[in-house]
């Protein structure tokens, strides 16, 4: 009996966010639709303006979540700059929860709707979200010889030249670095050791790829690069070994106390321009990675562990920045829901929005691999 309250008490934890965060998305993309459609005839400018002021609502509310309900302490390392700037950010990747830690500090510089993700492909089938995330300005790319340049830096310039401001981040591993699947890291290392690059430990050898497109592809845009490094404290068994980082679910369920993030704020003047010279230095930038997290999860000395090299500030994410968000989503839903026209619109909305978006992204693929056989049909004759 006492088991079951437990176990119930525990799913409860992340069943009330998941419930308000998935049980809005029909209702945000109501009013992002609507907004879609009466800007269709004006400047894309005025219609990624007031997309970016939508995006921050959801995401505010989102962020409620995965801070203040939480409760996890997020202590910040080197300099994080306070005002809004057009970057790429790159970090290690261990789960989904890293997508999480750039909104928390985009919101920290007030550039939280500028968020865009570059993102495997497979995840534009999601319901509602897949689709939205690249009509907000996201890239969806394939692994190895099915990437595709010219997709990806076309519609990066096509975001510089309409000016939307630009958050994007890439998670330069291609996949999760996680313990319980030892045969990617191993893969990974023997790879490097092959290519006589140096072996890393606690991240994969990155690829360069999709960091080398988006940062030449807006070289006359951006401010910098942003070195993001994160570790999740709590993720060590009682042997010493690391364990795998937190799943959203966990992480709601706060079995993660504090979150250390790491940031190195990069000119664009000192990274090579050549993609053979920029992938040695991503490289050497995960190198930089991998003795942090060295430091992190194996110092010696145990009062070294658990936290980066120098002064790391707790930064507090004040209540006015995420609960209004929650109050206004939360309370447009509920409208919706107490009326049986409500309902039938919000239950259309996950049905008929989820079939657009995938007949949508269909349909780009299938223009897309025209455009590459016809390229390709070109340089044949």
């Amino acid at each position: 009996m006492l088991l079951s309250l437990v176990l119930h008490t525990y799913s409860l934890r992340y069943a009330l966010p998941a419930a308000v965060m998935l049980g809005a998305a029909p209702t945000y993309v109501l009013a992002w639709g609507a907004w879609r459609l009466l800007s269709a005839l004006l400047p894309a400018r005025l219609y990624r303006e007031l997309d970016d002021r939508f995006y921050t609502i959801y995401q505010s509310m989102v962020l409620f979540f995965f801070e203040h309900y939480s409760g996890v302490q997020v202590i910040i390392y080197g300099d994080l700059p306070k005002n809004k700037e057009n970057m790429v950010y790159i970090s290690n990747h261990q789960c989904t929860v890293d997508w999480i830690i750039a909104d928390m500090l985009a919101i920290r510089q007030n550039a939280l709707g500028h968020v865009r993700y570059v993102l495997k492909d497979g995840l534009k089938w999601l319901p509602l979200y897949g689709w939205y995330f690249s009509q907000h300005g996201g890239v969806y790319v394939k692994r190895s010889a099915k990437f595709n340049e010219k997709e990806m830096r076309d519609k990066l310039q096509a975001q510089v030249k309409t000016e939307t401001p630009m958050y994007l981040v890439i998670f330069p591993e291609g996949t999760r670095y996680n313990p319980e699947i030892p045969k990617v890291i191993a893969d990974s290392q023997s790879f490097a050791e092959k290519e006589g690059l140096a072996v890393l430990k606690h991240v994969l050898t990155p690829r360069v790829k999709a960091t080398y497109v988006a940062i030449d592809a807006m070289k006359t845009y951006l401010d910098a690069i942003y070195d993001v490094t994160v570790a999740y404290e709590g993720t060590v068994d009682h042997k010493g070994q690391r364990k795998v980082a937190p799943s959203m679910t966990e992480f709601l369920c706060q079995e993660c106390p504090r979150v250390h993030i790491y940031i190195d704020r990069l000119e664009l003047k000192d990274i090579p321009e050549e993609q053979m010279y920029m992938r040695r230095w991503l490289h050497e930038r995960f190198e930089i990675k991998d003795k942090l997290l060295i430091e992190f999860y194996d110092a010696k000395d145990s009062k070294r562990r658990n936290k980066f090299p120098g002064k790391g500030v707790h930064s507090k994410l004040s209540l006015k920045k995420t609960l209004p968000s929650l109050l206004f989503l939360g309370s447009l839903t509920a409208s919706m829901l107490l009326t049986e026209s409500g309902r039938k619109l919000y239950v259309k909305t996950w049905i008929y929005g989820t079939l657009i978006g995938c007949l949508w992204e269909y349909c780009e693929d299938e223009l897309t691999a025209e455009n590459c056989t016809n390229t390709l049909m070109t340089r044949a004759v």
